[in-house]
């Protein structure tokens, strides 16, 4: 009900693409300048609505990349062969092509600088987005709780922002950042390269006495494990914010 009362009273908007970035061989970041945006928190997600010709429209909902303090609203998709928007999105929107974006939506999987918690975050695939806005947010932050981020991965290639996460953990800021492969490992990988296991979170997270602020999201299967192992080891199940998607039509 205070999701639909919310998206009420939010009007669509048109953002121009001003950057395209490319990620990975499927993934690229879409930063938009909206005029009327009104400010976003870290975590949240916008709708994207495409208008064909004949009138047929397609909705789809994105996590926003960005940090609050960005200067564009960026968001990073993931091209899906058989999509209807995603396809679109990547591969045929130009820099100086204008969208219809509605947003910003969501209100519980937030995160604001200033929560001094120990932040432990969980991604599967491309649910980094979301926390990677958590992770920009806080590099700008002037006081910094230590921070963890646990991101499961097919193979190093499909591994989103992999060369800004190792310049974030390079900062020596008090970020970990430890990745897992679960198709492909390059010779020399030296990281995990399994699924998500109790092992592997109880070598990355912390302690249940340390109470962090915990963020997980990715594919549902992933989420479920993830937060499952994390209550096995006696999280209490407050701390753990979930954030979810299955297939769709992209």
């Amino acid at each position: 009900m205070a999701r639909t009362t919310l998206l009420g009273r939010l009007d669509w908007e048109l953002g121009e693409l001003v950057e395209l970035v490319p990620e990975t061989p499927r993934v690229a970041s879409l930063y938009f300048n909206v005029p009327m945006w009104p400010g976003h928190l870290a975590g949240q997600h916008v709708d994207v609505r495409l208008t064909a010709g004949d009138g047929y429209q397609a909705e789809r909902s994105y996590s926003i990349a960005s940090p609050p303090e960005g200067r564009w609203v960026a968001l990073t998709v993931e091209r899906l062969d058989d999509g209807e928007v995603s396809p679109y999105l990547v591969g045929e929107l130009n820099v100086g092509d204008k969208l219809e974006l509605r947003g910003p939506i969501g209100g519980h999987f937030v995160w604001r600088a200033g929560d001094n918690r120990p932040l432990l975050l969980l991604a599967g695939g491309s649910g980094v987005v979301p926390l990677m806005a958590m992770l920009r947010h806080r590099s700008s932050a002037e006081h910094k709780g230590p921070a963890r981020l646990l991101y499961s991965s097919r193979s190093l290639t499909d591994i989103i922002y992999r060369e800004e996460l190792e310049r974030l953990a390079g900062s020596n800021d008090g970020l970990l950042v430890t990745h897992t492969l679960t198709r492909e490992k390059p010779a020399g990988w030296t990281g995990y390269s399994r699924r998500i296991d109790s092992a592997m979170l109880n070598e990355v997270a912390w302690s249940k006495g340390e109470m962090p602020a915990v963020f997980v999201c990715g594919p549902t299967p992933f989420v479920e494990a993830a937060a499952d192992l994390l209550v096995a080891m006696d999280y209490d199940p407050m701390w753990i914010k979930t954030e979810r998607f299955g297939a769709t039509g992209g």
